[in-house]
């Protein structure tokens, strides 16, 4: 493959986001022409940065221009057995081809380089490619058949609850309040003469209201007197006396007789 090399230093080099980047030892072997064929083995600190598929490597960090490329395709990156601890190799399918073996200052960075450099291979990026796309096409096939089954009816529904007088709800509009409370009289609540569903599952009558209590003369204890009376009113519970401004009045026979009582005296000279 013919690259140009300008245009990758410079791709190496500007400001696209790197996919990995640090510092790796790089094994390097030299060969000495001898009788015994001796290989003296050492490693060189390099700076190396992952772009796409492309693995550049530099002298220094801040150095301007690569001094090596590796093209990752066709490869396959794996642990290796080496002097050095944290050592990983880059091998190529094709036979004869040179293999890469670096090492890593740790194991996490080992493990880190050994991931993203597994990645950045187009035949990986086609295999998840491939996935997502066939993931896609059974999310599509499904999408299509919720569209094609039939729906059931939300109306349906609501006429089988209607017609068993068993699911109607207890209160059907909002209860009318007096003086922030529901009264039994005011039509909201339960009607007169329906059942309370208890927690055993029956149905239980609503609470009796409290009795009518007369006084001595037989006139309802709500009704207003024709005076003041040192004899002390019955109980005003009563439906008559549900709401708020009937008690008021009621309670305000007593302090309206005392008033009139008052000014009498009053008006007759006496404190």
């Amino acid at each position: 493959m013919k690259l140009n090399e300008r245009s990758v230093a410079h791709y190496a080099t500007c400001d696209s986001p790197a996919d990995h980047a640090g510092f790796l030892r790089k094994r390097v072997e030299r060969h000495h022409h001898h009788a015994h064929h001796h290989h003296a083995t050492s490693y060189q600190r390099r700076w190396f940065v992952l772009k796409g598929n492309l693995l550049f490597y530099f002298e220094e960090r801040e150095s301007r221009e690569p001094v090596g490329l590796v093209v990752l395709e066709g490869c396959t990156v794996e642990l290796c057995e080496a002097a050095e601890e944290f050592a990983f190799a880059i091998r190529f399918d094709d036979a004869g081809a040179r293999a890469y073996v670096l090492v890593a200052d740790g194991q996490a960075a080992m493990e880190a380089w050994v991931k993203a450099l597994s990645r950045a291979s187009f035949d990986y990026m086609r295999l998840v490619v491939r996935e997502l796309e066939k993931q896609l096409e059974e999310a599509c096939k499904s999408l299509a058949a919720c569209r094609k089954s039939p729906r059931r009816s939300s109306s349906s529904g609501r006429k089988r609850h209607l017609s068993n007088p068993a699911l109607l709800p207890l209160q059907e509009k909002p209860a009318v309040l007096e003086n922030g409370y529901s009264t039994w009289g005011s039509g909201g609540g339960v009607p007169e003469g329906a059942a309370y569903p208890d927690r055993d599952g029956g149905h239980a009558k609503p609470p009796p209201l409290p009795p009518r209590r007369r006084s001595a003369t037989g006139s309802a204890a709500g009704s207003p007197a024709p005076g003041f009376s040192l004899a002390m009113p019955e109980s005003p519970v009563s439906p008559e006396t549900a709401c708020f401004s009937k008690l008021h009045s009621w309670y305000g026979q007593e302090i309206a007789a005392l008033r009139r009582e008052w000014q009498e005296r009053q008006k007759r000279g006496h404190p």
